[in-house]
């Protein structure tokens, strides 16, 4: 039950928790960087939308124009880098933020929510056993899951099990010695 602002209760119609979610499960990662990503792609995508309007808009009133053919070259290809490049390197680098990640327990499948190239929230399900760890440490990927790279930081999950499970620490060490003798006799 919920207490509204004029003192009337009102009853939920959630029958789940707070931190559940009827189709994905329950939410074990929430990044704090999800609202700056969107704001950042926003504001990229906006400047290079007012450049693709007003560029050609402004060369046309103020009959701004070079002699040399480098002076245009160059002109026009830093107008472009900026248009274009700019919004592309930040979609590439920013893909694989997890705004927000669900565990399934009975299925051990996990959701990763992240944000597409038009700012639209991309769902991404796979399981425990999909999750790759990069042998070298590398920048914007914490994992794998799949073939596409994820980041997280592991410092915001709520309960640190969650993670350990992710990565597959909670695992037990089991060392099969005749599957290693076999695999080094086939090399």
């Amino acid at each position: 039950q919920v207490t509204s602002f004029q003192g009337v209760t009102d009853r939920s119609l959630c029958t789940s928790p707070p931190h559940e979610h009827p189709e994905h499960g329950r939410l074990v990662y929430k990044g704090n960087m999800a609202k700056a990503v969107l704001g950042v792609k926003f504001f990229s995508y906006s400047t290079s939308i007012f450049n693709l309007f007003m560029v050609p808009y402004i060369m046309l009133k103020t009959g701004v124009g070079f002699d040399s053919l480098l002076g245009q070259v160059a002109f026009y290809g830093v107008i472009a880098f900026f248009t274009f490049v700019t919004p592309v390197t930040l979609h590439v680098l920013t893909k694989g933020y997890v705004v927000r990640l669900y565990y399934k327990d009975e299925v051990d499948t996990y959701t990763a929510i992240t944000y597409n190239a038009i700012l639209a929230e991309k769902v991404t399900v796979f399981h425990r056993k999909d999750v790759k760890i990069p042998d070298i440490s590398k920048m914007f990927t914490t994992f794998y899951a799949k073939t596409k790279s994820m980041l997280v930081n592991p410092s915001l999950f709520p309960n640190p099990q969650d993670f350990n499970h992710l990565m597959g620490h909670d695992m037990s060490l089991y060392f099969d010695f005749e599957e290693e003798k076999k695999a080094g006799e086939r090399k």
